[in-house]
């Protein structure tokens, strides 16, 4: 993979396109959100994840050395840590959370039950004999297998801006670790007008809204970022942290598992962006940052 050097200039000019148009898509997005369009909220945001990839092309940022044609001779163990390693840490942060709060399980499924209602989808199911248990048990299946790739491609709007422009300029000026932790940052701080005023990520009234979401989804974004910067490293390819990325995004199911009554809680867990659940993620970021410094 082929050093990209950054100028201060395109670097302005990269942050100023990727922060401000997604700002200003995702206010646009939030208002269709709150006037309850879900459908036009999620092609928005769906817009919004390549605004890096465009930041990187008006700023002329080359795209040659990001690693295009993938070589992963004696590296497939990384494809099967970007496809995996997203659905064991969110499985591991999930039973921590439960474990610590064991009442907050819905075992009933009321708060998945009454969100497939309000799709509309739930007497579909149910007509073709699909159990809310085997909806869960399909699309867990899916989001280790299909899911991941489909992803992929959608991700890879944010992993060129991310992982192939921001990080590289960021580590060569504060080195690997103080570069990770500032991009992972920057990255977390995209989301904020959405989680803001919408309530992306954890809602609107989770415990210290709304203001500690927003500090708390940094810190998985830092986390998340070593991990998928870890993947590049390794495989000097842009699709495996984009997988990964992907990955990521599909193992959703453990935050349709809290009972309605719960639901402010989210700040907390039972999804991989929760206090408690994104710990065994912090781990394994800790142990690349310590691994990488001994290297």
């Amino acid at each position: 993979m082929e050093t990209i050097n950054l100028s201060k200039k395109q670097f302005v000019i990269y942050m100023a396109v990727a922060f401000g148009l997604a700002w200003i898509l995702e206010m646009i997005a939030s208002v269709f959100s709150n006037n309850g369009n879900q459908i036009v909220f999620t092609v928005i945001v769906m817009i919004t994840m390549f605004m890096p990839f465009l930041g990187v092309l008006v700023a002329r940022i080359p795209l040659k050395g990001m690693g295009w044609v993938p070589h992963l001779k004696g590296k497939l163990r990384y494809v099967f840590f970007a496809l995996w390693m997203p659905a064991l840490l969110s499985i591991l942060g999930g039973v921590l959370f439960f474990v610590i709060f064991p009442d907050t399980f819905d075992s009933e499924f009321m708060t998945l039950r009454g969100l497939l209602e309000e799709a509309g989808a739930l007497e579909q199911f149910e007509a073709r004999g699909i159990t809310i248990p085997m909806y869960l048990l399909i699309t867990s299946v899916q989001a280790v297998t299909i899911a991941p790739f489909l992803n992929m491609f959608v991700a890879l709007g944010e992993e060129v801006g991310w992982r192939g422009a921001l990080y590289p300029y960021l580590k060569k000026k504060l080195g690997v670790t103080k570069g990770r932790i500032v991009g992972g940052t920057i990255w977390g701080a995209w989301h904020w007008p959405i989680m803001i005023l919408a309530g992306y990520e954890y809602g609107k009234e989770y415990i210290g809204a709304p203001v500690l979401g927003p500090i708390v989804f940094c810190v998985a974004t830092i986390m998340m970022g070593i991990l998928f910067d870890y993947v590049y490293e390794k495989t000097e390819t842009i699709w495996l942290p984009s997988l990964m990325h992907g990955a990521t995004n599909a193992f959703t199911i453990f935050a349709y598992l809290v009972k309605p009554d719960y639901s402010n809680m989210a700040i907390l867990g039972p999804a991989y962006i929760g206090i408690i659940s994104m710990i065994p993620m912090i781990v394994m970021a800790v142990i690349i940052c310590v691994k990488k410094k001994r290297d």
